[in-house]
């Protein structure tokens, strides 16, 4: 695994922890093997409500880990959401 896979990886532990301790109840992290420089993450809540919540109150802390996080996307255009 080259060095930036993994230092990506280590980040996007924090964010399973805050995404868990937040409520969702399931969280990947998968690697598209068709494009291996790609990562999808997926997490799963209890409702939409729940993810707005989630979403309406984000501590400083966990913005530092996102942001820790999204500082390994390569590209112009940034990082897809899909709900």
């Amino acid at each position: 695994m080259p060095a930036r896979t993994e230092n990506f990886v280590t980040a996007m532990c924090a964010v399973r922890t805050q995404r868990l301790r937040d409520g969702a109840y399931r969280w990947g992290l998968y690697n598209d093997a068709a494009t291996p420089n790609r990562f999808v993450e997926i997490f799963v809540v209890e409702s939409w409500a729940e993810h707005l919540r989630q979403h309406g109150r984000v501590p400083v802390a966990d913005r530092d880990a996102e942001e820790v996080a999204r500082a390994f996307h390569v590209g112009a255009a940034p990082p897809l959401f899909h709900i």
